[in-house]
């Protein structure tokens, strides 16, 4: 039916529909309007909490490889708080919204992206230096930087997926090459990154000890099927999760908070095993012995230098976790936008991990 013979009809250019008498006609190529500007946390110099604030910023521009995501959901993760506080060799270029991961719907496609997405495809977004953007309601993100986010799994939990599964992907399968059986030990496993490493171990075939230190978090670990479950409140809980698995030493330990733990760590190796180090706050003393008995390794794990090649070979691992079932975030606390200041608290001095903490945009 051409145009002119649809009765009585009302356009609507916000939603891209006509009415007729009888029914709602689609448009696809009606575009829907779309503000101009765009609300963001935003910091201009670098410090405590009190630098970040919301702020009214242009909606950015996309070039031909990109496209524009509108965004629901942002992972929360401590790095952000390096970043903001000037740490660790951090130095980003002001102003800056920070965000190095979020997931929402394509609304604005660049003429190169047309070739492999389409406007309201869910996707998660992997952001870098010196741009990031996450904690702002849209992005500009290239296609090559886009992970297909399957329906099964909602936008908050699109947002827990980037940095934690990749993380965790990195260290037990491309770092540590965990075998089927062998024994994997997950310290702090309630975290997002920790719920990461043991879907990711029990997905590939592995038996799995897990701590955790709360309630909450023990009968999490519980619910994602654990093989082991011990309290690191409790001294000795390395022996303990040993005991239970009736094993003389763990293969690999995948370890968060290295200053804290890898001296006991060290005594807990099995012959040959690996301790994938993903975080740490301070140094850390341990006994070299341990090394030569179990001509064990230690390997950093430097989530900033995931490779063109690996990010393809992750990102299509993790899809099919999500299409399989086996790839379930944990979602955590929820924060506004204006409680930007708080969650970023929160994310280092809060104690009893619950999975992912995530700033939620719309």
């Amino acid at each position: 039916m051409s145009i002119s013979k649809i009765h009585a009809i009302s356009f609507l250019f916000g939603t891209g529909r006509c009415f007729n008498k009888n029914r709602i006609l689609n448009f696809g190529w009606i575009s829907r309007s779309m503000s101009t500007t765009m609300r963001a946390v935003l910091i201009r110099s670098t410090g405590d909490e009190s630098v970040l604030n919301v702020e009214t910023i242009p909606v950015p521009e996309i070039s031909s490889n990109q496209v524009l995501v509108e965004i629901h959901a942002a992972g929360l993760n401590p790095v952000d708080t390096y970043i903001r506080e000037k740490k660790f060799g951090y130095d980003p270029k002001l102003p800056v919204v920070l965000g190095g991961e979020a997931a929402g719907k394509i609304v604005k496609l660049g003429k190169e992206a047309e070739k492999k997405y389409k406007v309201n495809d869910h996707v998660i977004c992997s952001l870098h230096a010196p741009n990031y953007g996450g904690y702002a309601e849209y992005v500009a993100c290239d296609v090559t930087d886009l992970i297909p986010l399957t329906h099964n799994l909602s936008f908050s939990q699109g947002a827990a997926v980037y940095v934690p599964y990749f993380t965790a992907y990195k260290a037990l399968i491309a770092r540590c090459k965990i075998q089927p059986k062998e024994l994997v030990m997950v310290h702090g496993a309630s975290g997002g990154v920790g719920v990461a490493a043991v879907q990711i171990a029990k997905a590939n075939g592995a038996v799995v000890a897990v701590s955790a230190g709360s309630e909450a978090g023990l009968k999490l670990l519980n619910d994602l099927g654990a093989d082991v479950i011990v309290d690191h409140r409790e001294d000795g809980h390395l022996q303990k999760a040993l005991a239970k698995a009736g094993r003389p030493g763990f293969d690999v330990i995948f370890e968060n908070r290295a200053d804290l733990n890898l001296g006991s760590d060290l005594a807990a190796l099995g012959v040959g095993g690996r301790i994938a180090i993903v975080g740490s706050r301070g140094p850390v003393e341990v006994d070299p012995r341990n090394f030569i008995r179990t001509e064990g390794s230690v390997l950093g794990v430097n989530f900033f230098k995931i490779t063109k090649e690996e990010f393809v070979e992750f990102s299509s691992a993790l899809v099919a976790g999500m299409e399989k079932g086996w790839l379930k975030p944990v979602v955590g606390k929820e924060y506004s936008m204006e409680e930007i200041q708080k969650a970023h608290s929160d994310l280092i001095k809060a104690h009893g991990a619950y999975g992912k903490m995530v700033l939620k945009i719309r």
